[in-house]
């Protein structure tokens, strides 16, 4: 690119071409003419260079102010014109820019007949130098001067530096000369990637095109392969920066895996080797397709648009696509709430499919330059070349599987998943050319071949022979084919659940759930999963388990509940995968109840016997126990990073082992008494060197649900508690309970009405999040209750935190804190959540426990939920036995075993309403407060 040549009969006139495909015409952006009859008559009277650069200013911010307001609302009114927004916003730039330029050079520091020393080019760099711009972007400027710079260049450039700083401008910027670019180029990618793009703004032009063609001839013509390993490192670093995933919920628009900086990295590389101006130069170059390059400007486009209209929610520079903002810019782009689903998360899965779009031309790229070795072919596939044959109709190159007649492949359409097979057995992956062509191909993936039988035990056997499923579920997936060969698993790809709880999309959520059933089978987490390893080990039907997981979530994104829906497009499905009658009707079984398991175990108290039999009966043998188990395991663990922990493992590890001995057993084989007898001689054992008196009075005090709720331990260390104490005392034991990932704190103190909620606002205030709780009352008066909690990341607290925490608790259950008046400051969604929605629904349950009523309260979390919860059953003169808290993300079910003051459950359905306007009641107060 050559710069236009100076005017030396009109220095005085820069702004004088307008870029074509702006937003809104130029004239609306910036009136030039307007600007320099206002400076000169602003100048005219004033040989003040404080006061020329005040009204100078003024005049720019001015102009800016309208510019800005003017594109703003052009891109409010047209939400995907971003491609002519940010030529516009760079565009303004250039003007105020230039603005500042002319005044510096015309008024402020006239230099009329310059030396060859004093000559300046002011050239545009980076994404400016792109021109392109999100409204508050970076203006990175580079002032190029000939020789060292000069008294009057150092001026010129120090005027027009304070100018646009005065316009709150973030301007990065250099001074150098073009000797100076040479060396840092060669020194610094990151400076040689921003000269890459340099763009001629105003000033002494030859300037421009010496260090433009010096850059072409001395510093780029042969360092391609450098600067490609150079970039590519720095891509995968940033990539592990931002969390190494494109399905990451609150994606990086910018930094991201599939964003901004992916697409930038390709243009510059195509840029540095092949000299491109534009990407749609590549088409004729071979390394692009003409509908990959309509795929590259439709996520370039969608992706800018995302950028443009977060910062303008912003009022700032931010590319955090955060939850609260996803919702803002889904708004803002014209999404609606529709079948199902909201808005957002109909704008998140356009966001996801356009970040796939980014890897897959990223990996065609990148392949096309292995091919012309410009770029190094994976170093770890090149040590095992030799290792690799590939069967006939294939071939191998840049250790990538390739097709190799295309014809032939094609008539036999059983082809494009036999391609698949062949890329795990070789231990490759797919070449671009072949990847390229079964995209093109992917209508021959007709009725005819979902039936073929070949096809079925090809697709079963990508699951269940190779060992590594994930890979090419995964490539499937980006390519069309496993949407196309299960034609079902369309509508969920790329789709976001609108939730903290899941970290993935719904389609990647499902890879994972198969790939950490993989690992198991690969005994790769023995250790954490010791029951789930031992269930496979001993041997379960595996096409069933691994149809079931890659169908669990298939009916997610409807109105109707995902798993019924799920359950009957999978009655469909498995048959047409080949499956026998009998593995159809337990692959919908399995998807009908596959939260069964985690939500007893989570939110029931599985230490009542009645609902171990409860489960038992719903499972009913052992064979589905182990499927249910498994299957479970794979889908809390699949929902991301940190959703596994202990405390799940614990409950499902107990869940699962009682519910094997009912049905190993019969009915009878958990029961209260039972319990009770084995956990008096437990503890019998555990006070041994207590007196016979004290350790009888002990076994004697407690009622039988105490017996059954808790751990030896527990029992041993209230006993501890209630030894000696008086009425006027609270005792209290907090210990790290590792095997459940959390802290216990145990109470001891003289009954009274409402003492769970005293207790759960006490730890609330502290910011302890109960994860589990339970309180009894003694045949003699006195209260004990357990609480688990865990610190605000989810972990139990640190030992050096207990003795601060304990002060804490004993001052607000000594009415040194008044819980009510403390919650108003502390109960406060952050903003970022303040997006998520959840309707509240009440249960009542009456059959679920002998002797309590279930209350099921699921609703909106925040941190004083559960005392506003306990403090209305308390004002209602419901005893609360024990409570169990499962929290998914953002939403949370708190259940409640409580009976009245009479010791009776809660059946009248006038009582049973009157409860749940109060519970409702009191969760809209509180969800007003958090939201204030």
């Amino acid at each position: 690119m050559v710069a236009p040549a100076a005017d030396p009969a009109h220095p005085a006139h820069p702004f004088k071409n307008a870029p074509d495909g702006l937003i809104c015409p130029a004239a609306e952006i910036f009136d030039g003419g307007a600007f320099l009859q206002a400076v000169g008559d602003a100048l005219a009277d004033t040989s003040d260079r404080s006061k020329m650069r005040s009204a100078t200013v003024a005049l720019l911010r001015d102009a800016r102010k309208t510019g800005t307001a003017t594109i703003d609302a052009a891109i409010t009114a047209q939400p995907f014109a971003s491609r002519r927004a940010v030529r516009a916003y760079a565009y303004l730039t250039d003007c105020l820019v230039l603005g500042a330029h002319h005044v510096a050079t015309q008024y402020l520091h006239p230099c009329p007949s310059p030396t060859e020393g004093e000559k300046l080019a002011l050239l545009g760099v980076g994404g400016y130098g792109r021109a392109e711009m999100a409204p508050h972007s970076d203006v990175d400027l580079l002032f190029l001067t000939p020789y060292k710079i000069t008294a009057w260049a150092e001026s010129v450039i120090e005027s027009m530096l304070y100018m646009l700083w005065d316009l709150k401008l973030k301007v990065g910027h250099a001074s150098r000369t073009v000797r100076d670019c040479l060396r840092l180029g060669r020194e610094d990618y990151t400076i040689r990637t921003a000269m890459l793009e340099l763009r001629y703004l105003g000033g002494y032009a030859p300037l421009y095109d010496e260090l433009h063609d010096r850059l072409q001839n001395e510093l780029f013509s042969n360092t391609a392969r450098d600067f490609i390993e150079a970039k590519l490192t720095e891509r995968a670093e940033r990539h592990t920066k931002q969390g190494g995933q494109r399905y990451m919920v609150e994606p990086n628009v910018k930094e991201g895996k599939g964003g901004l900086r992916d697409l930038q990295s390709l243009f510059w590389i195509a840029k540095y080797v092949h000299g491109v101006d534009t990407v749609a130069d590549l088409v004729k170059l071979d390394a692009f397709t003409q509908d990959e390059i309509a795929e590259f400007d439709a996520a370039e486009n969608f992706l800018w648009a995302v950028r443009c209209h977060l910062h303008l929610i912003a009022g700032r520079a931010l590319d955090q696509l955060t939850f609260d903002r996803q919702v803002e810019v889904a708004a803002r782009m014209g999404y609606v709430d529709k079948g199902g689903r909201r808005a957002v998360e109909h704008f998140m899965q356009d966001y996801f499919r356009h970040a796939t779009h980014v890897g897959e031309l990223t990996r065609i790229f990148l392949t096309a330059l292995e091919a012309s070795h410009v770029k190094q072919e994976p170093r770890l596939t090149r040590l095992f070349r030799r290792r690799k044959r590939a069967k006939a109709g294939y071939k191998i190159e840049q250790n990538r599987l390739d097709v190799e007649n295309e014809a032939t492949f094609l008539d036999d359409p059983v082809n494009i998943l036999r391609i698949f097979e062949e890329a795990l057995r070789t231990g490759t992956l797919l070449h671009p050319n072949a990847m390229r062509f079964i995209k093109a191909n992917l209508h021959l993936i007709d009725d005819d071949l979902r039936a073929n039988k070949d096809a079925q035990r090809i697709f079963l056997d990508l699951m269940l022979k190779h060992g590594n499923p994930e890979r090419a579920l995964r490539r499937m997936n980006e390519l069309g084919v496993l949407a196309a060969f299960v034609p079902e698993f369309e509508p969920i790809l790329a789709m976001m659940q609108f939730n903290m709880y899941h970290h993935y999309t719904v389609d990647e959520h499902t890879i994972q759930t198969i790939s950490v059933l993989a690992q198991i089978e690969r005994e790769e987490l023995r250790e954490s999963l010791p029951v789930a390893s031992r269930i496979l080990k001993a041997g379960v039907n595996r096409k069933v388990l691994y149809v079931a997981l890659l169908l669990h979530d298939i009916g997610k994104g409807r109105e109707e509940d995902h798993s019924i829906l799920g359950a009957r497009i999978a009655r469909k499905v498995a048959p047409r995968l080949g499956l026998k009658a009998e593995d159809c009707e337990t692959v919908e079984w399995l998807i009908r109840n596959h939260l069964l398991m985690s939500d007893v175990a989570q939110k029931r108290d599985i230490s009542d016997p009645r609902t171990v039999r409860d489960f038992a009966k719903q499972v009913k043998s052992i064979a589905r126990l182990d499927l249910l188990t498994v299957l479970t395991v794979c889908d809390i663990r699949g929902v991301g990073p940190g959703t596994w922990n202990n405390w799940k493992a614990q409950l499902l590890r107990t869940l699962y082992s009682e519910t094997a001995a009912v049905l190993e057993n019969g009915m009878e084989a958990v029961n209260r008494e039972a319990r009770m007898s084995e956990a008096k001689a437990a503890l019998r054992k555990a006070l041994s060197d207590w007196d016979k008196t004290d350790l009888r009075r002990e076994t004697t005090r407690h009622y039988p649900p105490y017996w059954q709720g808790l751990p030896t331990e527990s029992h041993a260390e209230l006993a501890k508690l209630l030894h000696g104490i008086s009425d006027n005392e609270i005792r209290i034991n907090l210990t790290p309970d590792p095997d459940r990932d959390a802290t216990q704190v145990l109470f001891a103190l003289a009954d009274h009405p409402g003492i769970f909620s005293r207790l759960a606002g006490a730890l609330a205030l502290v910011g302890a999040n109960i994860v589990d709780a339970r309180t009894y009352t003694s045949k003699d008066g006195y209260a004990t209750a357990a609480f688990w909690v865990q610190d605000g990341d989810g972990a139990p607290y640190d030992a050096g935190r207990l003795p601060r925490l304990r002060k804490m608790i004993e001052g607000t259950l000594k009415g040194e804190v008044i819980a009510r008046q403390k919650f108003a400051d502390k109960d406060k969604l952050p903003k970022r959540e303040r997006g998520f929605k959840f309707p509240t629904q009440i249960t009542f349950d009456n059959e679920g426990s002998e002797i309590y009523t279930i209350i099921e309260v699921d609703t909106r979390d925040r941190p004083g939920l559960l005392f506003d919860l306990t403090r209305t059953l308390a004002a209602s003169n419901m005893y609360i036995a024990s409570a169990v808290i499962a929290t998914y993300g953002a939403q949370v079910v708190d259940t409640f075993y409580v009976k009245d003051m009479f010791g009776l459950k809660l059946h009248a359905d006038n009582r049973q309403k009157a409860l749940e306007e109060k519970l409702r009641r009191a969760i809209e107060r509180g969800a007003e407060r958090a939201q204030a």
